[in-house]
């Protein structure tokens, strides 16, 4: 029988299977080009990129606004778990009526993708500040790179089976692709709520449950603001997070819709998103060895010089298979970037104060989420073509690593 912190570490790394349909059917492979063919049929491609990039940037600027008070009341009141539960019950919410969005809808479409977006985001706000209170400083790696190995097992399965419900519709009792999509949003809906019960059950809160003060927590941030600014080796490892997850979430937010853009048929664009689940999973794993025997930095500067690599070369995208090989590229790198920058961040804060602490990170890590997709909308509305953009993606890795070759782990 497993310990009770073992099975805590358990139920936590499954709520990165659950949340991660969303990750891949949601924001990734389905609904980018699902928006884009049926649900935007209407308008043309370039202005449907545009909307889709703006709409992505509206909703990652409110949850990098909101997240760090959000994360500071809850560590006051102990209710984070609370405040995880009203956010995931939105996601989930919001992700299921997605279901309802048919052909030309694209204006049912873009409000509920921003409050799904929202209520992922912020879940995994509070729940990433529970990896210091479920894992040791010498496991939070390994820890944070299961968790993240699992997400894109568990996304990657769900999204085989997504594939099929759109190429086979007939199997499943549905009349075409188009409703095979929108099976595909509400079995997204259902496999979140469902994998995420071992985390609401087993994830036990730590402390007192408090009253809910937000002029407390106001002033808990303001508090916290000048300790980020007094530690400098959090505060440039923020400024380097900030670089390069803004590259990160580009890339995961915008490929398809790229893709879709320039002509890469719909199940070409799933089935090589699908190959980066897989992918990912094993390299996940590995980076979090990895990072044992060369240091975080280190396996951080490897993924984050094949990201930019990738971006560069989307420029001359136009063929099928050279959107699979830079999926299956990508697959090796993204969870292990993703992971070992959560337990890079995670060793650094008190465990009283892990929400307020993960609530900087996630809003460093939304407007970081901002300026990208920002990009490819102001290049679709100028140029009538998002290919300008591709490459300007690559200056944030590069940026990024060299701000973080300035962080010292140790003192940090």
């Amino acid at each position: 029988m497993p310990s009770v912190r073992n099975r805590e570490a358990l139920g936590w790394c499954l709520y990165d299977w659950a949340n991660s349909a969303f990750a891949t059917t949601i924001m990734a492979a389905v609904l980018p080009p699902y928006f884009q063919n049926i649900a935007a049929s209407s308008l043309p491609d370039w202005r449907a990129t545009a909307l889709w990039g703006f709409t992505a940037s509206g909703a990652t600027l409110a949850v990098a606004l909101s997240a760090p008070l959000l994360g500071a009341v809850a560590d006051l009141a102990g209710r984070r778990k609370v405040f995880f539960v009203v956010f995931w019950l939105l996601g989930v919410g919001s992700t299921g009526t997605l279901s309802l969005v048919g052909e030309g809808g694209w204006k049912l479409c873009l409000p509920l993708f921003a409050l799904g977006l929202v209520g992922f985001s912020l879940s995994n706000t509070f729940y990433d500040s529970f990896l210091p209170l479920v894992a040791t400083r010498e496991g939070m790696d390994r820890v944070s790179s299961l968790g993240y190995a699992l997400g894109y097992l568990g996304g990657g399965l769900l999204l085989a089976v997504n594939l099929i419900m759109i190429r086979r519709p007939e199997w499943f009792g549905l009349p075409d692709a188009g409703w095979g999509a929108r099976a595909s949003f509400l079995s997204v809906a259902v496999w979140w709520a469902a994998f995420s019960l071992p985390f609401l059950l087993w994830v036990k809160e730590p402390g007192d449950v408090g009253k809910v003060d937000w002029g407390a927590g106001i002033r808990e941030l303001k508090g916290t603001l000048r300790e980020v600014g007094r530690h400098r080796e959090v505060a440039k490892f923020l400024v380097a997070f900030w670089l390069y997850a803004d590259g990160i979430s580009t890339v995961i937010k915008m490929a398809a819709i790229y893709g879709a853009e320039v002509g890469i048929d719909t199940q070409d664009l799933v089935a090589a998103l699908l190959l980066t689940q897989f992918v990912a999973f094993p390299f996940s794993l590995l980076f979090g060895v990895l990072s044992e025997r060369i240091g975080v930095k280190r396996a951080l500067y490897i993924a984050l010089g094949v990201y930019a690599s990738v971006c560069g070369w989307a420029y001359f995208l136009k063929d099928a298979w050279q959107f699979w090989l830079m999926a299956g590229t990508v697959g090796t790198v993204q969870g292990g970037a993703q992971a070992l920058s959560r337990s890079f961040f995670a060793r650094m804060v008190p465990k009283e104060r892990t929400a307020e602490f993960f609530g900087f990170f996630s809003a460093v890590a939304k407007f970081a989420g901002i300026l990208g997709p920002f990009m490819f909308g102001l290049a679709g509305s100028i140029f009538h073509t998002s290919r300008a953009a591709a490459p300007a993606i690559s200056a944030f890795f590069l940026c990024g690593a060299t701000v973080l070759s300035r962080v010292k782990v140790d003192r940090g």
